[in-house]
């Protein structure tokens, strides 16, 4: 029986587990005197270990075992947590989670766990000495068994909340074929692997050992609720009569609503979708220039039904955002550990939701973001003093909905960016106009934001080679979303990262230039306006268009692209972009439309201009470029 398959559960069911250790062990070291932590430590380690024993996976094993020794007498003995204590816990920590990850992959055989074992079992020593003669217990194990009846049902329920629940139920087969022939397994074990399979099962056993026995050595698996040997019920009450190991239902109330997906599975769902709405806007094309009834009525019920079908499985890929942010306070703790500063760390938002894919690539930005925070940011405590401000500063991490973007903001309130310092260094490398005598927000982070380009005096472990806010924004910009900084000398700093909910089918408005068309996705369109229905002016050598009291610098297309095949109309629709407090107006030729386009990843040729985020297939089957907002505002 082959346990390979469950490979990734483990492996997801063990991050959510040690994600939960990273956040109790900091909940512990905020208030060392509370023992609340302690209790779900246990749980999580616990479960990991009862998980990779049934993986087979020894290594993983003993580790979490040590770990749970410590916990446990900690736990007994009610001591308060040290310094020294914590430390030891995060260093098991993040040496259990290598451990999973290798023997996830078959390396397990490259886990040296030896120093960390001996230091975990020298704490639980000091905390709780043995007495002069006692010996370590071991762990038990199923007894040999003794000759009784053969050939009897045997009947397992494992219990609801265990997770792997197909790998639990192939060890428990296991420890039975050790006892002697099984056979006439209901449901098949190939059923263990199926997501309705709820922890109950049936099957035959030629063994002369006592009931009691059998329920011993099938309980010894872990995460068996009740275990019925030949009629009579070892171990709890008996299934209600009529009912078999397979039928439908949970145990303990109703069959569960949740399960886990393979996230290839989602991607081959959006990739399908995304096709289907190529060939939709294909046959809406087709049903407008035939004009028949019979085509129009299959045209508008294919609209309906893949409209209904994307935005079911665009809610099936939407994942809140603290999967990714729970990663965060530790990796805070740790830097500002090493640079010795105080630094509390909050997250607000925790609820919001993003597509999966834009999540997934959201970790290495707002880490750059967040050590930089720490580092740049905050000062240290004797700093801090002088300056008036408490000794710990305090970063924090906010996500939130806007229309149909989601904003997530980093903010400090350290000592800010001192703007004068950065004009004189980006004059010397002649990134700036030397006339310049202050930088915009823009301005400065499009400085900051130049490859190799720190404000760190010195390179550290933890940042100054200036690859922080490039990464960042590099990063950010490919996946459709926008970065902002905002920064007050002596008060802190803020940046501002803008981001589409998906990225894989998004609404656009259509607009041509010349002979070409367009799409602009709606998310950053405000309003439009036509041009020579308002009134232009010149602003700071830009031309511009006042709209209700705001001025909007404009961007005519046509220009920018170098569009020259024809003559352009006189009276152009204007598409005001929004990106924040940013305004500008995009001047087209003519506006297509509205519609939802499927964005797919652009490679833009060397000499490009930096406008386009990436491109679309239209109805008639003709590719059209996607406009970056970022790049025109």
């Amino acid at each position: 029986m082959d346990l390979s398959q469950y490979a990734e559960l483990f492996l997801a069911e063990s991050r959510e587990h040690l994600s939960a250790c990273n956040q109790l062990l900091l909940e512990w070291e905020r208030h060392p005197a509370g023992l609340t932590p302690v209790s779900g430590l246990f749980r999580a380690v616990h479960t990991v270990k009862g998980m990779a024993a049934t993986m087979g996976y020894a290594r993983v094993t003993d580790l979490a075992h040590r770990m749970e020794n410590l916990l446990d007498v900690q736990r007994r003995g009610a001591h308060p947590a040290t310094d020294e204590l914590l430390q030891l816990l995060f260093r098991a920590r993040d040496a259990l989670e290598r451990a999973v990850e290798l023997s996830v992959v078959g390396r397990e055989r490259e886990l040296d766990v030896a120093a960390i074992v001996a230091d975990l079992e020298q704490a639980a020593a000091r905390m709780a000495p043995a007495r002069p003669g006692e010996r370590p217990v071991p762990s038990p194990e199923p007894t040999e068994p003794e000759p009784e009846a053969a050939g009897r049902l045997v009947q397992v329920t494992l219990r609801p909340e265990a997770p792997l629940k197909g790998g639990r139920a192939v060890l428990v087969l296991k420890r039975a074929q050790a006892l002697g022939a099984v056979h006439a397994v209901t449901p098949p074990v190939t059923a263990f692997e199926a997501d309705e399979f709820d922890g109950r099962f049936s099957f035959r056993l030629d063994a002369t050992a006592a009931a009691e026995q059998i329920e011993a050595a099938l309980k010894a698996a872990g995460d068996v609720a009740h275990v019925t040997v030949g009629g009579a019920e070892a171990g709890g009450p008996a299934p209600e009569p009529g009912a078999t190991p397979g039928d439908a239902g949970a145990v303990g109330g109703g069959p569960s609503r949740h399960i886990r997906v393979d996230l290839r599975r989602l991607d081959g769902l959006m990739d399908l979708i995304g096709e289907l709405i190529t060939v939709r806007g294909r046959l809406n094309q087709l049903a407008a220039e035939r004009r028949d009834p019979a085509v129009d009525d299959v045209a508008i019920q294919v609209s309906r039904l893949s409209s209904d079908l994307q935005a079911e499985i665009l809610q099936a890929r939407m994942t809140p955002v603290w999967q990714v942010f729970d990663r965060f306070p530790r990796l805070v703790r740790d830097v500002a550990r090493e640079l010795g500063k105080q630094v509390a760390f909050r997250v607000e938002g925790k609820e919001i939701e993003l597509d999966r894919a834009i999540l997934d690539e959201l970790g290495d930005p707002l880490m750059h973001l967040l050590r930089n925070a720490v580092d740049h940011g905050i000062e240290p405590p004797a700093e801090r003093r002088r300056r008036g401000k408490p000794p710990e500063g305090e970063v924090v991490l906010t996500a939130q909905r806007e229309r149909a973007s989601v904003t997530i903001t980093v903010a400090d309130d350290g000592r800010g960016v001192d703007r004068r310092k950065i004009l004189e260094r980006a004059q010397r490398e002649g990134v700036v106009d030397a006339h310049a005598d202050a930088l915009t927000d823009e301005q400065l982070l499009r400085v900051l934001a130049r490859p190799g380009f720190s404000t760190a005096e010195a390179v550290t472990s933890v940042s100054g080679r200036g690859v922080g806010i490039d990464v960042a924004m590099t990063r950010i910009r490919a996946l459709g979303g926008t970065i902002e900084i905002r920064s007050e000398l002596g008060k802190g700093t803020t940046f501002v990262l803008r981001l589409p909910v998906t990225l894989a089918i998004v609404r656009a408005i259509m607009a041509s230039v010349g002979p070409e068309r367009y799409a602009l996705p709606l998310t950053y369109v405000a309003e439009t306006v036509e041009f020579g229905a308002v009134t232009t002016t010149m602003v700071e050598g830009r031309e511009a268009i006042v709209l209700r009291d705001h001025v909007v610098p404009l961007v005519h297309l046509r220009r920018l692209l170098g569009v020259t095949s024809d003559r352009a109309p006189a009276r152009a629709p204007i598409i005001v972009l929004e990106l924040g407090d940013r305004r500008a107006g995009v001047v087209v030729d003519g506006m297509l439309g509205q519609q939802e386009i499927v964005v797919k990843g652009f490679d833009a040729p060397q000499g490009t201009l930096p406008v386009f985020s990436g491109a679309t297939i239209m109805g008639d089957g003709v590719p059209a470029l996607i406009l970056d907002a970022a790049g025109l505002v």
